[in-house]
């Protein structure tokens, strides 16, 4: 399957809401704190489409991933991805490709929900956990603190 980048448009923030509720799903029942308005809405109220990249699959729009710098830190952020490409290995090259950019600030991070599959594709890349709470496991990217 081909993939690419696209930049995000403020139009976007619709359907990259819901396919966060999709994602996101499963995770958040396991940790009893899925509200179908409540993910949809935080993503909403953070959505920054300049920040944002949409992931194009075979000419489709299919997921998304956001990099905010953060004072000394880069954050990725709202990595979601069609449930039905997940395991194919289109996550593993957006987040490979990602990686090789370099960080805007700092040292990349990132958090997963606990329990979360995804945990597996970032410490595959590198990714150990900093710090971890009863929802999130906080991450980072040990040796990533140069700047682009």
């Amino acid at each position: 399957m081909l993939w690419e980048f696209r930049a995000a448009r403020p139009t976007d923030a619709e359907w990259m809401a819901e396919l966060r509720a999709v994602v996101m799903r499963s995770d958040l029942e396991r940790l009893g704190r899925f509200d179908p308005v409540r993910v949809r809405t935080r993503f909403l109220d953070a959505y920054a489409p300049e920040l944002t990249r949409v992931i194009v699959v075979d000419g489709a729009d299919a997921g998304l991933v956001a990099v905010r710098p953060a004072g000394a830190e880069t954050w990725i952020e709202h990595f979601y991805l069609d449930p039905s490409l997940q395991g194919q290995g289109i996550g593993g090259a957006v987040l490979s490709t990602l990686l090789a950019e370099g960080p805007v600030a700092g040292p990349f991070r990132l958090n997963v929900l606990r329990g979360s599959p995804a945990r597996r594709l970032y410490e595959r890349h590198g990714f150990v956990e900093d710090a971890a709470d009863e929802i999130d496991v906080f991450m980072t990217l040990p040796g990533s603190a140069v700047g682009r």
